[in-house]
């Protein structure tokens, strides 16, 4: 039981300071530690986080090896990410009920249990169905295992500093995504997937014991879970698993497959029973008129924008690489040098965060990811992944400077709205950054596709008989398969292939120029529009955030007496 007003409080039997007191209810207490276990719980929290973002890291790096392996085709390996995403975006609303009524210990020992389940499923290959199942349970895990870094960061930091291990958590996550993709070549031997779910199981393995070894402190619990939680809770993981379906099947099988209009329906049908049930309750878990604020709606929009724009490297550069016939063997260096980017931008947003001015990190991100995608614009056939390293490096650098004070600043606003707002908060954080990403690939693949036709079909005007240049380059291409091929005829076939393939590339690479200035013109106009109220503001020298941080420096002052 705890004792508010007095000195010493009581949690679970322990006896803390006012001061060392948990924030919010599920979260753990922050003890004064001594600096030997400060740096143990600072070194788990950081190889939590990237154990989280790998989960998705190894399965995105290694698609076309798991796709051989269960001998799938692309639209089955699709259903693999989606049933990632589709619980990894929205358990986290879950997971901090279940910590607030059962406590931070039993969160813990569940999260890695499943972790280690899911990575055990994977490495003995039973095939494609348990294989959706253990990425079902990995998107849970990951979710979980965010949070669990931070509450481990935040006990390795120092009290001025605590705050930043919402950062780093959320960078090293992103860390984790180019890390696995220079570290998946090594462990890929002859193709052999099983090595790299060995090595993930050895990494649950080694995080279940360390939070074993050294446990959270705990926490404070309460009642929150009500039996509207249940329809709720099972509305919204509907009606996000039919959105990541739609978003992710749509850019595989084309937007024409009449399931995904029914998909998208349900998405919209559940999702709106959700809400329904959630504005009617008196204490909802997502408070909608909280989330359909002015200042909310604007910040998740941004949120979900700059994940969008980030989608340029995501599928633009890699996309662009792989139709150049780079694999990942090539691109090791490549995505060593995002990964020390994404780490440097991680870095630097925690030494540079100021919560009285969260607007300008957010603007100079968007200003660097505009300038870095209109260079790319200038990529040919010839492009080698060197001469992106700078490019590409912006943008790893951008995509985690700006997520720091986008998360910031929501976490702010709830907790100076009160305690019951920050699941709000949480859930629509999570949502937006998931479903961001998801869009953003979506949108730039079907932009990608119809600019891809578009210089095919201009291509093709001009791939005449009466074309010199086409002519040149036939006889210069049969010529070279006229060692291999005796027969004129299908010296003539492999010829034209030849070039037909040479012609398709060129198109693929001027598809992705477009999607380069598409995103360099985003980004001009997002830069635009967050710019002007900021500028606004600077000049009648208001501040968007002056309650929130008088809140927050007034519930500092009293952890302080």
């Amino acid at each position: 039981m705890t004792q508010r007003g007095t000195l010493i409080d009581t949690v679970d039997g322990y006896r803390f300071k006012q001061h060392e007191m948990p924030i919010l209810p599920g979260s753990p207490a922050n003890p004064d530690h001594p600096p030997a276990r400060r740096a143990a719980y600072l070194a788990i929290g950081i190889f939590m986080a990237l154990v989280g973002g790998a989960q998705n890291g190894f399965l995105l790096a290694n698609a076309p090896a798991l796709q051989a392996e269960f001998a799938l085709t692309p639209v089955e390996a699709g259903w693999l990410t989606v049933a990632f995403y589709s619980t990894y975006a929205t358990m986290s609303m879950l997971l901090f009920r279940v910590r607030q009524e059962f406590g931070i210990q039993l969160f813990v020992r569940w999260a890695m249990a499943g972790l280690v389940a899911a990575n055990f499923v994977q490495m003995i290959g039973p095939g494609y169905y348990p294989e959706l199942a253990a990425r079902a349970v990995a998107g849970i895990t990951a979710s979980g295992l965010s949070a669990l870094a931070i509450y481990y960061l935040m006990q390795g930091l120092p009290a001025a500093m605590r705050v930043g291990g919402l950062v780093i958590s959320l960078g090293l996550t992103q860390v984790a995504v180019p890390l696995t993709r220079a570290l998946s070549p090594a462990l890929l031997v002859d193709g052999d997937i099983s090595h790299i779910f060995q090595f993930q199981f050895a990494l649950s393995l080694l995080g279940l014991g360390m939070v074993y070894w050294l446990r959270l402190p705990p926490g404070i619990r309460k009642q929150t879970f009500e039996k509207l939680d249940i329809p709720s809770i099972a509305l919204f993981v509907v009606g996000v698993a039919a959105l990541c379906a739609f978003l992710i099947q749509g850019r595989i099988q084309w937007w024409d497959t009449p399931w995904l209009g029914y998909a998208l329906a349900a998405s919209i049908l559940a999702l709106g029973g959700c809400f329904l049930i959630e504005a009617n309750r008196k204490s909802p878990m997502l408070d909608l008129s909280w989330l359909s604020s002015r200042s909310i709606l604007a910040l998740a929009l941004i949120g979900a924008t700059v994940r969008i724009l980030v989608a340029e490297q995501g599928f633009g550069a890699s996309g662009m690489f792989a139709a150049l016939g780079y694999g990942n063997e090539q691109l090791t260096g490549y995505f060593w040098v995002l990964a020390g980017a994404t780490f440097g931008g991680m870095a630097l947003s925690v030494v540079r965060l100021d919560p009285k001015d969260l607007t300008r990190p957010v603007l100079f991100a968007i200003l660097v990811i505009c300038i870095a995608a209109f260079a790319d614009t200038r990529t040919g056939v010839m492009t080698r992944p060197q001469d992106l390293y700078l490019t590409q490096a912006a943008i790893a650098f951008a995509a985690v400077f700006a997520m720091g004070p986008i998360m910031m600043e929501g976490m702010l606003r709830a907790l100076a709205a009160g305690q019951s707002y920050v699941i709000s908060f949480i859930a629509i954080f999570s949502l937006s950054q998931s479903i961001g990403g998801l869009a953003g690939i979506s949108l730039l693949s079907a932009f990608h596709t119809v600019r891809l036709k578009t210089h095919l079909i201009d291509a093709g005007s001009t791939l005449t008989l009466a074309n010199q240049q086409l002519g040149q380059a036939l006889g210069n291409a049969a010529q070279r398969a006229a060692p291999l091929q005796g027969d004129p005829a299908l010296q003539q076939q492999a010829a034209a292939a030849s070039i037909s393939q040479e012609v398709g590339r060129e198109a693929a690479v001027l598809a992705f120029n477009d999607v380069f200035f598409l995103i360099g013109t985003l980004s001009a106009v997002t830069f635009t529009v967050v710019f002007a109220p900021w500028l606004i503001n600077k000049i009648r020298g208001r501040n968007p955030l002056a309650k929130e941080l008088a809140f927050m420096e007034a519930m500092l002052a009293r952890t302080r007496q």
